[in-house]
């Protein structure tokens, strides 16, 4: 028998050896990448749902502060409807590009629950020209703002696995 054939058996073992390692070494890349870009996509979803709550959170804000000047919320800084114009303005101009973001990188659960905290913060909005007013009627405009702001971030949690999180409910101090 000559050399070759007696170490032929050690050479297609290393063959096969080589072969297997770049076959484990190319799977595991994958897998890799794989991970790292979900990771990646998941932290511009976390950081575009994000944006989008901050945006919608300051018209909310301004919705307060007017109800504070009309006498319906405790806000301690009013703000005339005429002065609150301009800026529930800037806010909306910052949402809209905030929720195109959102669409294009959001679930369809957590596009609908922001739809629908966005409705109500424009319901908020158009408080002060309401033929209803009044702190009661305010009072729930508040209860359902919250529900659909709960609404939204128990979806956001849900599509990126997180732990269920804090409902933000909590009393405002009122001084005795």
């Amino acid at each position: 028998m000559s050399a070759f054939m007696q170490q032929l058996p050690a050479l297609i073992g290393v063959v096969i050896g080589a072969l297997g390692s770049y076959l484990a070494i190319v799977r595991g890349d994958r897998a890799r990448f794989g991970r790292e870009q979900a990771a990646r996509w998941e932290e511009r979803r976390l950081a575009v749902y994000s944006d989008y709550a901050r945006c919608l959170k300051k018209t909310i804000t301004l919705t307060y502060r007017v109800a504070a000047h009309l006498g319906d919320d405790p806000h301690p800084h009013p703000l005339p409807p005429e002065a609150a114009a301009p800026l529930l303005a800037a806010a909306l101009d910052a949402r809209d590009p905030a929720w195109e973001a959102l669409l294009m990188l959001g679930t369809p659960e957590v596009v609908e629950k922001a739809r629908e905290w966005a409705l109500m913060a424009m319901r908020m909005e158009n408080f002060p020209n309401e033929r209803v007013r009044g702190q009661n009627a305010w009072r729930d405009l508040l209860q359902e703002q919250r529900a659909t702001r709960e609404a939204y971030y128990t979806a956001v949690r849900d599509d990126l696995a997180l732990p269920p999180g804090h409902s933000a409910r909590w009393q405002p101090y009122v001084p005795a």
